[in-house]
């Protein structure tokens, strides 16, 4: 038997009983094997103590095997869901992510494309801030790196794995005005730097207007704000009319939940909320949060594949948006009823503009 240090592919299909283009490809993961093949092939490689030296193939093929991954944050379940999908996904077809997250924060985006494209990333598959005027990423397609996006509406030139925010959006509109809410409000992070936030908000709204209500009320707050109970139920305040609040994403919607009871606001008795995006904590909730569910691992699946075309054959399609479902919880309940001396629903929608931080960022 050979010494391990000079075990070779050979040595692994001549154990096998196979070819060496045979063992190349179960290894590799880049072509039919059969089941048993397969098994015969990797067991020969363990018991062999074989193992590919990446760096060694990358050299000699000039490929990296690897593609770029960049999102918001990893602290966010539903972006660890969707990279675990994108991972699963490239790790059978022989590819290594490479992993960055942002903060939520253009200028770091920039920086985390242009490392991953020093590494000679194969492909790159991306959650960012504007993602349409980033520098990083003209200079990806024109250096012929392709790119598949996740939660982005569809933008020219690129594929992305999203769902579509304004029909979701819309379904919010209609739990709300079945249950009888009049005065209802769009709660969001980094407003105008959000495509996701934007549709979400723009199928709220239209969903109102064919109800004849009132245009909902449009409220920003910064990541400060979010992180901090007092500064939300400093909203919830100042929008005492509100009786159903559709948070842009589940963590704002719990933050919500949190902050409406410091003021004495009951979730659901006198405040309505509902999330976006379905995380599982939400399930765990007193009360149980309604939310639209998404899956993030999904997306992540469906972002790897149209890039592991692309990569092959050069064409980027854009696929249908995924599917969402309304999930009910008992946040959501009847609007209370009107006392003597409210106020009617807005006629045009309030704004609370929070502080602005000196960088743009985005949010699930």
């Amino acid at each position: 038997m050979s010494d391990k240090a000079t075990i070779t592919i050979k040595d692994v299909a001549r154990v096998a009983g196979c070819g060496v283009a045979t063992a190349s490809r179960v290894l590799n993961a880049s072509g039919p094997a059969s089941a048993e093949m397969t098994e015969r092939v990797r067991r020969a490689a363990e018991d062999l103590g074989f193992s590919f030296n990446a760096i060694g193939r990358a050299l000699q093929s000039r490929r990296s095997r690897t593609v770029g991954c960049l999102v918001p944050s990893l602290a966010n379940p539903v972006f660890g869901e969707a990279m675990q999908g994108v991972q699963d996904q490239l790790r059978a077809a022989g590819y290594q992510p490479l992993i960055c997250a942002s903060n939520y924060d253009e200028d770091i985006d920039e920086d985390m494309l242009r490392t991953l494209l020093a590494q000679k990333v194969e492909g790159l598959i991306i959650t960012m801030a504007v993602p349409a005027r980033s520098a990083a990423l003209k200079v990806a397609r024109a250096s012929g790196v392709p790119v598949s996006l996740m939660f982005h509406d569809p933008i020219d030139g690129f594929a992305s794995a999203y769902v579509d925010n304004a029909a979701a959006a819309r379904e919010v509109a209609r739990q709300f005005i079945v249950r009888g809410h009049h005065r209802l409000g769009f709660l969001a992070l980094h407003f105008a730097s959000s495509d996701r936030s934007q549709s979400r908000y723009a199928g709220f709204r239209d969903e109102c207007r064919v109800a004849g209500l009132a245009e909902p009320a449009l409220i920003e707050i910064s990541e400060r704000e979010a992180r901090c109970p007092d500064m939300i139920a400093n909203v919830l305040r100042a929008n005492p009319e509100i009786t159903g609040l559709f948070a842009s994403n589940d963590f704002l919607a719990i933050a919500v939940q949190n902050a409406a009871a410091r003021i004495g606001r009951r979730v659901p008795q006198d405040l309505s909320v509902i999330g976006f995006d379905g995380i599982d904590i939400g399930h765990l909730l007193s009360p149980s949060l309604a939310t639209i569910e998404t899956d993030a691992g999904a997306m992540g699946r469906q972002a790897a594949h149209s890039l592991l075309i692309a990569m092959q054959n050069g064409e980027m399609h854009q696929r249908p948006p995924l599917p969402f479902v309304f999930r009910a919880g008992a946040t959501l309940a009847a609007a209370p009823e009107k006392k003597d001396g409210d106020r009617d629903a807005p006629q045009s929608p309030s704004v609370h503009q929070a502080s602005v931080p000196t960088k743009t960022r985005t949010n699930s």
